[in-house]
């Protein structure tokens, strides 16, 4: 198969970009016969609003660097509901000293991303590329705690607030061994990897783990079948891992295949969620747009797309590669129109999150990032007792049923009450009284959401005892939940 190029190993700094040898025609004199028009009374009008459509996002990588340029900031806004930083969460960005964390870069980022009603992937926490200079001096022992520490600190700061994380990235070798990387992490033993995984999971068990990598789009690939291996042998043993990304950089030396959703499926059947993390198109066909955007569209656990880069003149290939679904002037491509028409043509969901209806019947509430259950400890009616979770059972503590009042009750007389407003305010039982902190919003989305606070339930971890209190919602499995009827 030969060796194929490595472009995302260059999304350092500027001035430190490889450009890729080769490019994919433009395909602009075809763009209007892709161009199938959604009905009228379907079709959204943004990325992000077509997408949802079908409970998925679409997002794009953002550098700080650039949220003062209007133009950007504008179509960033209007187009995309994930954002990933670009450079700002990596190692060298975010540790640059070992042990002194630096997060002023990355918080504008996901700052930004918040407050104008978006998610946030982050990434990356464990790489051969882009370590500062002490950590590319270490080795051995003194490497593998200095992962570990770097992966609490970054996970700690964000903890509960990130969507999902690229815990190890580009770690598989090019080429036809389908072997890892020799890189100073993997020299620090083969387990690196599930360690990795494991101390990001006790980190922030509300954030999807996710494994990333370039080259892994085409299935016949070793690279590919190596990475399938390794996720399949981690589900089989029980190693944390959510989600794999395709980082799908296409260009001449590494094309878009036909056989792209046959690598899609055959992740999801793992039983991970599949993400494009960082997609661009050399030469911005928009045919091969509209067949990686299809691809996605037919896997329920293709959950969403990310370009990487906002305008062909944001991209770390450079204008003129022109990769991306804007040009330099910020106007759309023929690769916008194909991509949106994909999206609208695109029916719900096959595998919409089971939630609670407004009056799903008595029975448990059960975590969708847990697996556990909303439990009264010791199946106490004592007023202000702070809800847990805990394996579920057939016990009344965790029968729960809602009320045409927007109540959720157990023992037929105690409410589901929020003991304050504001982001880690308890959630308790008390007796009921009628009180907006008494009532719930039970979304399709598998959201709980208070009356009084618009915050989430959500749980502050996924082991038995974990304690549910309110947070912003910001779309994580710890705040979604199903109703599992008696």
């Amino acid at each position: 198969m030969g060796m194929k190029a490595s472009p995302s190993s260059a999304h350092g700094r500027p001035g430190s970009l490889r450009r890729i040898v080769g490019a994919v025609g433009v395909a602009g004199v075809v763009a209007t016969a892709l161009m199938t028009a959604a009905p009228a009374d379907a079709a959204a009008s943004t990325l992000a609003a077509a997408a949802q459509q079908s409970g998925r996002y679409f997002g794009t990588a953002i550098a700080a660097g650039r949220l003062g340029d209007q133009t950007y900031t504008t179509i960033a806004n209007r187009e995309f509901d994930m954002i990933t930083a670009e450079n700002e969460m990596k190692i060298d960005a975010t540790e640059p000293n070992r042990g002194q964390f630096n997060f002023s870069a990355g918080d504008r980022v996901y700052n930004w991303a918040v407050q104008n009603g978006k998610r946030v992937r982050g990434h990356t926490l464990a790489w051969h590329s882009q370590q500062p200079g002490w950590m590319q001096a270490l080795s051995g022992s003194s490497l593998r705690q200095a992962m570990i520490n770097h992966i609490n600190g970054v996970m700690g700061h964000y903890r509960g607030k990130i969507y999902a994380w690229d815990v190890v990235n580009e770690a598989y070798a090019d080429g036809n061994s389908g072997g890892r990387r020799d890189s100073n992490l993997q020299r620090t033993g083969n387990d690196w990897i599930e360690v990795a995984f494991r101390t990001a999971r006790a980190a922030d068990p509300s954030a999807k783990l996710c494994y990333n990598d370039y080259n892994i789009d085409n299935w016949n690939w070793a690279k590919t079948q190596g990475v399938y291996n390794m996720v399949r042998d981690f589900k089989q043993r029980g190693v944390p891992i959510d989600c794999v990304g395709l980082q799908s950089h296409f260009n001449s030396n590494s094309p878009y295949n036909s056989n792209y959703r046959t690598t899609i499926q055959s992740f999801a059947a793992l039983g991970v969620d599949v993400q494009i993390t960082e997609l661009d198109i050399q030469g911005g066909s928009a045919t091969t747009y509209a067949n990686v955007v299809n691809d996605c569209l037919a896997v329920p656990r293709c959950t969403g797309i990310t370009v990487w880069g906002v305008r062909d003149s944001d991209s770390w290939l450079g204008a003129g590669a022109s990769p991306l679904l804007f040009d330099g002037n910020g106007n759309k491509k023929a690769a916008y129109n194909s991509v949106l028409n994909a999206l609208n043509n695109a029916g719900p969901s096959p595998t919409p999150t089971t939630s609670p209806t407004q009056n799903p019947g008595a029975g448990q509430i059960r975590g969708v990032a847990s697996g556990r259950c909303v439990d009264v400890p010791n199946a106490t009616t004592t007023d202000g007792t702070q809800l847990q979770l805990w394996d579920c059972h057939s016990n009344s503590n965790q029968q729960w049923s809602s009320t045409s009042a927007q109540e959720i009750r157990v023992y037929g007389n105690r409410c589901l009450d929020a003991a304050g407003t504001g982001n880690g305010a308890k959630v308790q039982i008390y007796s009921c009284w009628g009180g907006d902190n008494q009532k719930w919003r039970l979304n399709p989305d598998g959201s709980i959401v208070g009356v009084q606070s618009g915050l989430c339930l959500d749980a502050a971890g996924t082991g038995n005892g974990a304690q549910l209190q309110l947070y912003s919602c910001w779309g994580g499995n710890n705040q979604k939940w199903t109703w599992n009827r008696a």
